[in-house]
């Protein structure tokens, strides 16, 4: 399977992407502002090839397995970025609460010049599976790219 994360846009904190999976549109992610100095849990990651892992030992695993006790078998992990450590796909609307992780939605709004992203829950629950099937395949590549269209 193919993952990408393609980013169209940018407002005043915060970046919105399309989650792609072998070329099709799955949902909204919201991440940080793109910084060209990081900014501990306020800075998109950066762009590049890296692989999808399943986290099994981070903080987050408790809370999700609690959430989610049928489906969870650990965190989506992005991995293998450069100075960022244990970046989840993960459920949440605004970039203040990202702590640099993309946030997953089923759609968008623009509020204060910012992107927030809405239905989160479920957008992570029909994403979850479809991910955690990739950390277990032999491409786990993820490519993270800008092409900002708004």
């Amino acid at each position: 399977m193919r993952t990408k994360i393609v980013r169209v846009a940018e407002g005043k904190q915060s970046t919105l992407s399309h989650l792609y999976i072998d070329g099709i549109f799955q949902c909204f992610l919201l991440e940080d502002k793109i910084r060209a100095v990081k900014i501990m849990k306020q800075t998109a990651i950066p762009t590049g090839s890296f692989y999808l892992t399943l986290n099994t030992w981070g903080g987050k695993n408790k809370d999700y397995a609690n959430k989610f006790p049928v489906m969870h078998r650990g965190m989506i992990e992005i991995d293998g970025l450069p100075t960022f450590d244990a970046v989840y796909i993960h459920i949440g609307n605004t970039f203040t609460q990202t702590a640099g992780c993309p946030l997953c939605g089923l759609s968008y709004i623009k509020k204060d010049g910012d992107y927030q992203v809405l239905q989160s829950t479920d957008a992570y629950k029909m994403i979850y599976p479809k991910l955690l099937e990739i950390t277990k395949s032999k491409d786990k590549t993820i490519v993270i790219e800008n092409n900002f269209q708004f």
